[in-house]
């Protein structure tokens, strides 16, 4: 989901920027037929142990471990929560993940191989302009956790969420939101950056590589096949309305160095989905689904 909680603190200030008007915004195409990719039924995952709302779901690159935060709204505390898998669709809940998480918003977990662990923190935004933040993940704690270096674009009211770290590590794919006076970002698009060192660098490239994938409505949640030729995202229709619709699409290409082609709309799952990750075979994703307001996981393969 895009992140209510993380952004309620835009409600207590004015932010000047350009209004966005959406009333011309048509909906993208849904479905492009060169792509012959199908899915089976969806399939309800169990958390045993954990009966709460179950949120922006990360399955670890190895498929051992599931990732994901409860529910993301200011009514509760947010906090990051870890589960061993049994099966497909049967996980042994671990308890919340020590070492990072606090009073303020803590979601959208990703890791590499090296255990290298990315999250998303809102409680230090209006003093350093970041939000995306990492450490080392061991046996339920993460350490020596600090701000990613180079993504922010260090402008009040852009904020960046939703990244996914690329399995060796080196790629870094996340979201250039922007915020007014909302709980919904006026834009949200994906970016793709480069680790150089001990930071990231923003790729001269990612617009032309996202080109088929960003478009006036909000992308966000991305998640990636192990060699990077896949890339699942959720795309939020503008104009919101009473009824916001989340759907979840699928963008190939063919090399690393190519730009992602025309989404596939998922058509096998309905109502209101969000946040993919894929299992270690990359003929699989986890997503969670808003169902008579509680948010659970599902698990989809390919056929």
């Amino acid at each position: 989901m895009i992140k209510k909680i993380i952004f309620a603190v835009f409600l207590t200030i004015g932010i000047l920027s350009c209004s966005k008007d959406n009333s011309t915004n048509t909906p993208p195409q849904d479905i492009d037929d060169s792509i012959p990719i199908t899915f089976g039924i969806e399939q309800p995952v169990v958390i045993e142990g954990y009966n709460s709302d179950l949120m922006e779901p990360f399955l670890s690159r190895d498929g051992s471990i599931l990732f994901f935060n409860n529910l993301n709204q200011d009514i509760v505390n947010t906090d990051l929560h870890w589960a061993l898998k049994i099966n497909e669709t049967t996980f042994d809940y671990q308890g919340i993940v020590e070492g990072i998480n606090t009073m303020e918003l803590e979601a959208v977990a990703s890791m590499d191989l090296n255990n290298t662990f990315y999250y998303v923190y809102t409680g230090e935004y209006f003093e350093t302009l970041e939000a995306l933040y990492s450490g080392t993940f061991d046996s339920g704690t993460v350490l020596n956790s600090g701000s990613v270096q180079g993504i922010s674009r260090n402008e009040l009211g852009w904020l960046n969420f939703d990244a996914e770290i690329s399995t060796d590590g080196n790629t870094l794919y996340f979201v250039d939101g922007r915020f007014e006076q909302t709980s919904y970002p006026l834009e949200a698009d994906l970016v793709i950056a480069n680790k150089t060192g001990d930071s990231f660098i923003r790729d001269i490239n990612s617009e032309d590589l996202l080109q088929s994938v960003n478009t006036e409505h909000l992308e966000y949640a991305p998640a990636l096949s192990q060699n990077e030729l896949e890339l699942y995202f959720t795309r939020l229709t503008l104009p919101l309305g009473d009824d916001p619709q989340a759907k979840i699409y699928l963008s190939q290409r063919a090399s690393k160095e190519e730009p992602f082609g025309t989404p596939q709309l998922i058509t096998e799952i309905t109502g209101f989905v969000e946040a993919a990750t894929l299992n270690p075979e990359d003929d699989g994703f986890y997503y969670h689904k808003k169902e008579n307001n509680v948010f659970s996981l599902y698990y989809l393969e390919k056929e």
